[in-house]
């Protein structure tokens, strides 16, 4: 009989398993996969770590979190620093003092400030993504850098989608054009499986198990359930589907340097892939040979992974109602699927770290 039983080899499962196993608990990880990592997964293709489910930045402010991380891998110097194609033309992104020069030609901040004022759409109460969008930056920018992008990554008019979604936009004044502010970032020099191993090693690890169709048998394992999965998969979606969108990721090997930089977002909505990441740049490699993946968003169908969470009021109402029927003495539930939030890396670790210390276990 195990103390934990935890559903999904991911960061959440992995940390907290290595938590509370470190603390004298019997833990059991399972996942459905065919390997561990989550979609954090890197496999290694000719010395090229590529990020099989789309690229992984590691980055955060939070020094327990970096330290905690450090004692698994050690991270490159890698800085995210993308760019943006829009008919042909590159541009520096995240929009930075660099790219309101590649618009129009302004060199100072106290110009591209003036110029970004002129440039506003006067809306008072904007009531959707465009409107907030047109009253922060104009139309030339929304066009360039949101519109398509938005209506290709969530299938939605922007005009059909609320103005948080694109509340995170950054808009530097300055030549700074690190997509992240925070204070610690990179990627694990051998990439992020080896990371898995590390926060599994003498932890009996499962995988190619469905916990859900076999759920009575699992539960019967153990004390407690650690559950990571998609919470309306618990229920078999009785009420309904939360929904998601999903990615494709079409990958290609070539020789030479393909774009010469890691990350390329192609904003018009007439391209149909969102992004190419050419994964050798994630780690200054000089290989001969290169690997590109190009991303294309659709709808999630059931039965595929999944990758961002259409965080509206109908799906947060019906989290909710799964999320009550869930049995608090029994279940633990943590991560992006089991929560029905998009989180970055560093989140999960922090949550998985203070959950584990909350369990009553040693």
């Amino acid at each position: 009989m195990y103390d934990y039983l935890i559903v999904g080899a991911g960061l959440f499962g992995a940390v907290f398993a290595r938590q509370m196993s470190d603390r004298g608990a019997r833990c059991l990880v399972i996942d459905s996969r065919d390997h561990v990592g989550g979609n954090c997964y890197t496999r290694n293709d000719g010395g090229i770590q590529v990020h099989e489910y789309g690229p992984h930045i590691f980055h955060t402010s939070s020094e327990r979190v970096w330290q905690y991380m450090n004692r698994w891998t050690r991270f490159n110097h890698y800085v995210h620093r993308p760019k943006v194609c829009y008919r042909g033309r590159i541009y520096s992104f995240p929009i930075n003092l660099m790219t309101l020069y590649q618009l129009w030609g302004v060199s100072t901040p106290a110009e591209a400030k003036a110029a970004l004022e002129a440039a506003r759409v006067p809306i008072q109460t904007p009531s959707n993504l465009e409107e907030w969008a047109l009253s922060q930056v104009g139309e030339e920018i929304y066009y360039t850098f949101i519109c398509g992008y938005t209506r290709k990554q969530w299938h939605r008019d922007p005009r059909d989608l609320p103005a948080d979604i694109v509340k995170r936009l950054v808009i530097r004044l300055t030549f700074d054009d690190n997509y992240f502010s925070d204070r610690y970032q990179g990627i694990p020099v051998a990439g992020y499986t080896p990371i898995f191993g590390a926060l599994l090693a003498n932890i009996p690890t499962e995988t190619g198990v469905d916990f859900v169709s076999n759920r009575s048998m699992m539960e019967s394992q153990a004390t407690k359930i650690v559950y990571t999965g998609s919470i309306d998969d618990l229920f078999g979606a009785d009420i309904g589907w939360l929904e998601w969108r999903n990615m494709s990721f079409e990958h290609e090997y070539l020789l030479g340097d393909f774009q010469g930089v890691s990350t390329m977002h192609y904003t018009e909505d007439s391209v149909p892939f969102t992004r190419i990441c050419e994964h050798k740049h994630f780690a200054f490699s000089h290989h001969e040979h290169t690997i590109i993946t190009r991303e294309y968003p659709r709808d999630w169908q059931p039965g595929e992974p999944r990758h961002y969470p259409i965080n509206d009021e109908t799906n947060a109402e019906l989290y909710r109602r799964y999320r009550d029927r869930v049995d608090g003495r029994r279940y633990v539930l943590g991560g992006r699927l089991a929560d029905y939030r998009y989180y970055d890396m560093h989140q999960v670790v922090e949550s998985a770290l203070v959950t584990a210390a909350a369990e009553r276990h040693g």
